[in-house]
């Protein structure tokens, strides 16, 4: 989750480098630092802790440099410290690095240095790259403009893994070379200045009008000029897109974190993700061209992504096989491009992410098109690598999310997703046209709804102040439920670091029931009215068992039964 931001221009660089940082914390650290040129030397403040922190170094508000680099570390390689902060420098002082990602060879380039008599200082993987673009730049016998570009050229073709870096040398001290591989990273244009980030919102206030870089890219960037080269230093050209969400989209807006206003802005994130495709006629999803004819001869549908949208997409699952009658298999990310996944001509992958960046989600897209599936995306990012590499991409238009939970782009993408399985069934012409619009109908109800349990948190409230302080908590749901418990249970790993662990209800009988002990806090979920019945049997399993049971359910369930079987629930 570490976070990249770095200024090109005529203003002093280390203010923007820092206000940059303070906008990425969200993403989470432990470390941070800045380098910038000073009088032809490269000057670097870092220490573990806050991005605030910065401001106690001595010497800080004296960088007059108006070209810098700037990292939150989250450690991987090596323990939280200041050694281990970023930027990094090479033996020489001549080259710091920022990196974001993973140097999956740094032990074989680490030895490598280390015969040629370079010496390390700290644990990282990322020491390795200011070094080895050293080493290139000593080798290489011609002096010309571009000899900084090609060390920094050979130097990427040696890493293997992935990155984003940024690269200041004082040999080419007006210059900034940044590259990218399998990490996020965007350059924002400005008027006579650039500015980089490894997220939009960073860098928001500043410019509207961004690159977006493709993994393998190198781009050398000055004040007024951006060039983009590919991995044998080939010049390209890159178009430049214009992000139309607002600076204050990137604020709190009284909020007293962006996690609260972001569950707050879930009413309009869901009315501009249906937009205009729901109406009285068909369902329409601009730039989505899927024939009846290829729809029909579908075998199966993967749904593929990490974390929470791998839970909307296990709702999706219960949507599709329902209204579409098309098998349906989800699955992790990370995991499925490892074991050669049957898929053929007739296969549809969906790929869910909000950002458009995730790494294992691309790797697993890139392989289905090698496979001859056709591949759609579900993003909420315009233009981002996945939607790049996609036949087919349908946006959430959910603004930019900055907390790291997400709330609003995982309801967006469900609604999306619900939408798009009653897309297929309308193509497909096997579902009645009164059911396709009694769906209609709840979708668009959604936003008054949601709005309406928003105004009713006291008892949400009242119940985080008595289980703030436990150390486990279970959830429990079926169907759709369970996948909104999977989901639940993560947000709280998430936000208040207890442990919790979600289980299908049927399923808690089979093992798990043997960690329920007296007063341990269960959360059921029981929206669906044809299994209460058989939820409320598993939840009486655990209030036998003296487990304090907190039940979610709808307005269209009678509670009766509910409370009358639990006496310790709290319902809503």
């Amino acid at each position: 989750m570490c976070g990249i931001v770095g200024y090109i221009g005529n203003k002093k660089a280390s203010p923007i480098l820092i206000n940059g940082l303070l906008r990425l914390e969200y993403r989470g650290y432990d470390s941070a630092g800045i380098a910038t040129i000073e009088n032809n030397k490269i000057k670097i403040m870092k220490n573990k802790g806050r991005v605030n922190n910065l401001y106690q170094l001595e010497g800080i508000n004296e960088l007059v440099g108006t070209i810098g680099i700037a990292h939150t570390r989250w450690a991987t390689h090596g323990k939280p410290s200041k050694e281990n902060s970023h930027p990094h420098i090479d033996n020489s002082n001549s080259f710091a690095v920022v990196h974001n990602g993973i140097i999956e060879n740094y032990h074989e380039l680490k030895k490598f240095l280390t015969e040629k008599g370079y010496k390390f200082v700290s644990d990282t993987d990322t020491e390795v790259i200011p070094n080895l673009i050293n080493y290139y730049f000593d080798q290489d016998k011609l002096n010309d403009d571009k000899k900084v570009l090609r060390a920094v050229k050979n130097t990427c073709n040696s890493l293997k893994g992935s990155y984003a870096l940024e690269i200041l040398s004082i040999y080419n001290k007006n210059k900034m070379i940044v590259a990218r591989k399998d990490s996020p990273l965007v350059i924002g244009k400005g008027d006579g200045e650039n500015y980089i980030s490894s997220d939009i919102p960073a860098i928001l206030s500043y410019t509207k009008d961004f690159y977006l870089l493709d993994d393998n890219e190198i781009v050398e960037l000055s004040r007024n000029e951006v060039k983009f080269y590919n991995r044998d230093l080939q010049e390209i050209q890159k178009p430049i897109k214009s992000i139309e969400w607002g600076a204050l989209s990137a604020e709190k807006d009284g909020y007293e974190d962006f996690m609260l206003k972001e569950i707050y802005e879930q009413p309009r994130a869901i009315r501009e993700t249906v937009g205009a495709k729901l109406d009285n006629g068909s369902i329409e999803i601009e730039g989505l061209e899927l024939s009846k004819e290829y729809l029909k001869n579908i075998n199966k549908i993967y749904i593929v992504a990490c974390g929470t949208a791998m839970y909307a997409g296990i709702v999706a699952k219960t949507v599709f096989e329902k209204l579409c009658k098309i098998p349906v298999e989800v699955d992790i990310a990370s995991e499925f491009r490892y074991r050669d996944p049957l898929i053929d001509e007739n296969t549809l992958s969906i790929y869910i992410s909000q950002s458009g960046e995730t790494a294992d989600t691309i790797a697993a897209l890139k392989l289905a098109k090698l496979k001859g599936a056709k591949t759609l995306v579900i993003s909420n990012v315009i233009g981002s690598s996945i939607t790049r590499e996609a036949d087919y991409s349908i946006y959430t238009h959910a603004g930019p999310e900055i907390a790291v939970a997400s709330t609003k782009a995982y309801t967006s993408q469900v609604v999306l997703l619900n939408i798009l399985g009653m897309y297929f069934a309308e193509k497909l012409e096997i579902i009645d046209k009164g059911t396709i619009k009694k769906l209609k109908e709840d979708i668009l109800k959604l936003p008054s709804q949601i709005e309406e349990v928003l105004k009713g948190t006291d008892q949400i409230n009242e119940f985080a102040k008595k289980v703030y302080k436990e150390k486990d908590m279970f959830f429990l749901g079926r169907g759709t439920d369970y996948a909104v418990s999977l989901e639940g249970s993560l947000k709280l790993k998430e936000i208040s670091y207890i442990h919790s662990e979600s289980y299908a209800s049927g399923e808690l009988k089979h093992g798990p029931i043997a960690l329920i002990e007296n007063d341990v806090t269960v959360i059921a979920t029981m929206t669906n009215p044809d299994l209460v019945e058989k939820s409320m049997s598993n939840v009486q399993e655990v209030v036998t068992r003296g487990a304090k049971v907190f039940v979610i359910t709808s307005e269209n369930i009678k509670n009766d039964g509910i409370t009358r079987n639990n006496k310790n629930s709290k319902n809503k």
